[in-house]
């Protein structure tokens, strides 16, 4: 049975559910920044992506281990975790998922992953990824984020539309996002705008006429959300995460998802090798891969 864990210190504070180690607050002085569930758009808040990212290229994918059957994003997200430990001044939590018969049917391959949340600053939550390769050939995997975000964010006066709020870029540049299609890959030669020699992203209900808006290479690793009037919002820190995902459920959803990835949704003329996909990282036997990234609240 899942069960709630909260850190907190000064006024920030988080509540972690062990099903899916899934981030289901996050609350500053009494305002909410995280999207709360809602079936009319979206019944999850921000589950965690292991060991995969997004669509696959193909249902059966071939490995040095032996075929994978992932779904979407994974299966990590709906796990549950066991509590490996919490800090003594309650300030950080730390879930971990070892791999189990179930897991290996899909994905033949021994794992723990840890995932540890912590309140690092004023205003700053810490996730961190922590996995370990347990078994004795090297493991493709890819492990994301999927925090999603109150927008209007509550109590921030003068910010009342979807429209008063803009992503900033830490200076100008100019990208363009492959398109989605109706089975959830992306399109390596169909590209849309995103950003044009500028240093910010209007966020209009068209950003998501593609599904889901796909960045490589953001400046800095670093995205703030903010409302143009208040200055309200949230800011994202992801060094180590070369992806990061823009999403909103259509039509008319009050969030906006705001995800680091280390892979994404599978271009649709790869081949059927789960190594040869783009942003995939192979981990040596024994070997442990940790990044992390940090959510601070403006």
């Amino acid at each position: 049975m899942s069960t709630i864990t909260e850190i907190s210190q000064g006024g920030l504070s988080a509540q972690i559910e062990s099903h899916g180690a899934q981030l289901m607050s996050l609350v500053l002085d009494g305002n909410e920044y995280l999207w709360q569930r809602d079936p009319r758009w979206w019944t999850k808040t921000s589950p965690v992506l292991f060991p995969a990212v997004g669509f696959p290229p193909h249902a059966v994918q071939q490995s040095v281990a032996g075929p994978c059957r992932l779904g979407k994003h994974g299966f990590a997200r709906d796990h549950e975790f066991a509590i490996e430990a919490v800090a003594e001044d309650g300030s950080s939590v730390t879930f971990e998922l070892v791999d189990s018969a179930e897991t290996r049917a899909v994905y033949p391959y021994p794992f723990k992953l840890q995932l540890t949340y912590a309140v690092t600053g004023p205003a700053t939550l810490t996730q961190t990824f922590r996995v370990e390769n347990t078994g004795t050939q090297p493991m493709p995997f890819s492990v994301g984020g999927h925090p999603a975000f109150n927008v209007p964010v509550p109590g921030a006066a003068g910010d009342d539309a979807f429209e008063d709020y803009e992503l900033r870029f830490a200076r100008t540049w100019t990208y363009r996002s492959p398109k989605i299609n109706a089975q959830g890959l992306a399109l390596r030669d169909d590209t849309f705008p995103v950003v044009e020699d500028a240093d910010a992203m209007p966020l209009t209900r068209s950003c998501f006429d593609f599904d889901t808006v796909t960045l490589e290479d953001v400046p800095e690793r670093t995205i703030t959300m903010v409302g143009k009037n208040s200055g309200r919002g949230v800011r994202l820190d992801f060094p180590g995460f070369d992806f990061v995902g823009i999403w909103s459920a259509q039509p008319e959803a009050p969030f906006v998802a705001i995800e680091p990835w280390t892979g994404h949704a599978g271009y649709t003329d790869e081949d059927d090798v789960l190594e040869h996909r783009d942003g995939i990282i192979v981990l040596e036997p024994g070997a442990v891969d940790e990044r992390s990234f940090s959510i601070t609240v403006l």
